[in-house]
């Protein structure tokens, strides 16, 4: 069963951006028109020169390159303005499909900002993990604990450089493993009870995951060995997830639009296209974009 794939998908035309208030804040004025800051850092986003949601200053070469393009494009548009060119059809029509374009734009960020949430993310990182780990072999050791105090206070210990083996016989309550120094030997991931698939996951080998809750105790886990290739944490695979997840949710929202609307093609024939599947998380690839 193959797992979510998105690393060589093309996102150009498709930014994923936090949502933000607009500013503003003049950059420039050209024959009394502004240019705001957030054009600049938008159009800055949208190039790839900076990312979504890092800060970008007046000093950057990045913002002078944009607002001088900026500046350019704001002469040739008032230009073309005197000229009376957007009173032509043909420029007037090319407007109107420019402006759909961009309410197009503006309802996929409003998706984004609604739907693709850290509580949706996790769940399908969670899903991942579980895919890619069917048959991954880790060796791991753990420390059981009543209290997430007691937990926190034996973690804070290995992260101060006490040996994680040094601390099981004093502080696990888990008697199975307690002479052992906490060895679970070589496991399936998905075996475990959750949340240990996912720290598992986002634990490197040789270290220690923070203190986590699971079946009424809590539990700090060593990582030691593995058999096969971990898993993507969730850092690197949160831009994939995000994508998978705005498409999702935007061919949802067309299948219900064409189900609302009446299409005619040329000649008043009536447009009835077939309804396409809604992606599925456990055999999505970046090819199937």
């Amino acid at each position: 069963m193959a797992a979510l794939t998105l690393a060589g998908c093309s996102q150009e035309g498709f930014q994923l951006e936090e949502p933000r208030e607009v500013s503003r804040e003049v950059a420039a004025t050209v024959n009394g028109e502004a240019i705001y800051t957030a054009d600049v850092e938008v159009e800055a986003v949208a190039r790839g020169l900076v990312v979504s949601g890092a800060s970008l200053r007046a000093e950057d070469e990045a913002y002078k390159q944009v607002l001088d393009q900026l500046i350019d494009q704001k002469l040739m548009a008032q230009e073309a303005k005197r000229l009376g060119l957007e009173k032509d059809p043909a420029g007037m029509r090319r407007l109107e499909m420019a402006q759909e374009r961009i309410m197009g734009n503006l309802l996929v960020e409003s998706v984004v900002a609604e739907q693709v949430t850290d509580e949706m993310i996790d769940r399908m990182y969670a899903e991942q993990v579980r895919l890619q780990q069917v048959n991954d072999e880790v060796s791991v050791a753990h420390i059981v604990t009543d209290t997430e105090e007691e937990a926190e206070a034996v973690w804070l210990r290995v992260q101060a450089g006490e040996a994680f083996e040094s601390l099981v016989f004093n502080h696990s309550n888990d008697s199975a493993t307690r002479m052992e120094n906490g060895d679970l030997g070589f496991v399936s991931p998905n075996d475990l009870p959750d949340p240990y698939p996912v720290v598992i996951a986002n634990t490197p080998v040789g270290e220690v995951a923070p203190p986590f809750e699971a079946e009424g105790s809590w539990r700090i886990v060593k990582v030691k060995d593995r058999r096969t290739e971990p898993p993507k944490t969730r850092d690197e695979m949160r831009p994939e997830i995000a994508t998978f997840l705005t498409l999702s949710e935007v061919s949802r929202i067309l299948r219900r639009l064409r189900t609302e609307a009446r299409i005619e093609e040329g000649g008043g024939a009536d447009y009835a296209p077939e309804n396409a599947p809604e992606p599925s998380a456990k055999a999505l690839t970046g090819d199937e974009l």
